[in-house]
């Protein structure tokens, strides 16, 4: 029922893995690593058509100067992170209470509310864009930073709720009935057993909720107008220009607003894999 192990595979089909994975993993990073060239080239050489060739005048330090002088780019980076750090906050506090709820509780309607949250995972997000800009604009939060974050809350929460039931759901209940003869509070037995126990995995869903809300930009798009609520990838988008575009300045700020995630999965990449395997094994 487990795949076979690689080592145990025929020869021929081991060879062509071994030669196919290098050139799987060119294709995927290849946009990536011609933003990355593209962020340093200059505009005269942009201007002569030389896209893919090596840069013969690197303006690295040019363009990642301008790219944060051109437009407010500290302005759209201070707003990602107050739409961000807020978000994901929200979104996992209230998910792991969820999460704890249905995962511990028998009640009438349990597992039609279950259904409910990993139903909302499936809604394509584009049909809801017309009835979510109207609710921001009758309740006073369109092009607010506020109403980025409450939309972000509620979006994520489901994601966040199905992921931590199901850690949850893997725990001894042994623990928590101990717990309860011993006379511990439900809420000391959430904050004191419950969360330290599935730390990992919110130390995961962090990582995914931080990047799923910073590089959001379809949202931002629909919620935002101007530059006082916009978050940074509106901003990169700002750095086009209406008749020519210096893509070195867009490619230079695409990098800059990739940082931040980028800096946070390698920094926490250890609880990311333990939060991904925690549960995985029994015994």
């Amino acid at each position: 029922m487990y795949p076979m192990p690689i080592d145990k595979w025929k020869p021929l089909s081991r060879r062509l893995y071994k030669l196919s994975l290098p050139l799987a993993l060119l294709v995927w990073l290849l946009p990536m690593l011609a933003v990355m060239v593209t962020s340093v080239r200059s505009a005269e050489e942009l201007a002569q058509g030389n896209y893919w060739g090596w840069p013969e005048d690197f303006s690295m330090w040019a363009n990642y100067r301008e790219a944060l002088t051109a437009s407010p780019m500290l302005h759209y980076f201070w707003n990602s992170v107050l739409i961000t750090v807020p978000s994901v906050i929200g979104a996992i506090t209230l998910a792991a209470m969820a999460g704890f709820a249905l995962s511990t509780y028998r009640f009438r309607g349990n597992t039609l509310l279950f259904a409910t949250f990993v139903a909302c995972n499936f809604v394509p997000v584009q049909i809801l864009m017309i009835p979510v800009r109207n609710l921001s604009l009758d309740f006073g939060v369109f092009n607010t930073v506020q109403g980025l974050v409450l939309f972000h809350v509620a979006f994520q929460t489901g994601f966040c709720t199905l992921f931590l039931r199901n850690f949850i759901k893997q725990l001894p209940f042994e623990l928590i009935e101990a717990a309860r003869i011993e006379g511990a509070s439900e809420w000391t037995l959430f904050y004191s057993i419950i969360l330290p126990l599935i730390r990992p995995a919110l130390a995961a869903l962090g990582i995914l909720v931080f990047t799923f809300v910073w590089n959001d930009y379809f949202w931002a798009l629909c919620l935002t107008q101007g530059d006082s609520a916009a978050p940074i990838t509106v901003g990169v988008a700002g750095l086009k220009g209406q008749w020519t575009t210096a893509w070195n300045l867009v490619s230079a700020g695409s990098i800059l607003a990739a940082l931040p995630s980028v800096t946070m999965f390698f920094l926490m990449q250890r609880h990311f894999v333990a939060g991904l395997t925690f549960g995985a094994t029994k015994g």
